[in-house]
C-alpha cells in the first residue's frame, strides 16, 4: 500500500508546482506559502478530527515533539525557498531541481539512519541526480 501512497504523493507534489505556479504569480512567495501552510494546517487538523485521533496527542514523546517540530521547519523552509524559486524560475526547472531532495534523502538516511546502500540504490541517485542536472541547464 505504501506504493500507492508514494505516487499518490508524487503526482499531488506535480499538481502543487503547477498550481503554486500561477499561485504565485504577482505576488510574494512568502505570502503564498502562508496561505498554503494555512490551508495544509486546516486540512491535516481536520482528517486528524475526522478521524478520531485526537486521543493520540497524549502518546507524543518528547523525541517525538522534538523531531516533528524540527520536521516542521524543514518544511517551511523548503516551501519558502521553493515558492521563492517559482516566483522567478520556470516550473519545468524549479521542480526537478527540488527533486534532488531524493538523492539527499538517500545520503542523509544512508549516514543518520544507517539504511542499506545498494547498488541499486547509488546508480538509481545517479540517475536522478543527472537527470535533474539535465532538466535544470
Amino acid at each position: 500500500m505504501w506504493k500507492l501512497y508514494a505516487i499518490l504523493a508524487a503526482f499531488f507534489a506535480a499538481l502543487t508546482a503547477i498550481l503554486a505556479k500561477v499561485g504565485v504569480k504577482g505576488i510574494s512567495g512568502n505570502v503564498a506559502t502562508a496561505i498554503r501552510t494555512g490551508v495544509v494546517l486546516f486540512l491535516a487538523w481536520g482528517i486528524v478530527l475526522f478521524a478520531g485521533q485526537m486521543k493520540d496527542l497524549k502518546d507524543l514523546t518528547k523525541t517525538n515533539w522534538a523531531f516533528l517540530i524540527l520536521s516542521g521547519i524543514a518544511t517551511g523552509l523548503s516551501w519558502i525557498f521553493y515558492f521563492k524559486a517559482l516566483e522567478t524560475g520556470n516550473v519545468s526547472k524549479v521542480a526537478p531541481i527540488d527533486k534532488l531532495s531524493v538523492v539527499f534523502v538517500l545520503l542523509l538516511s544512508f549516514f543518520f539512519l544507517k539504511e542499506p546502500m545498494d547498488l541499486k540504490t547509488v546508480i538509481g541517485g545517479l540517475l536522478i541526480f543527472g537527470g535533474a542536472l539535465v532538466l535544470a541547464l
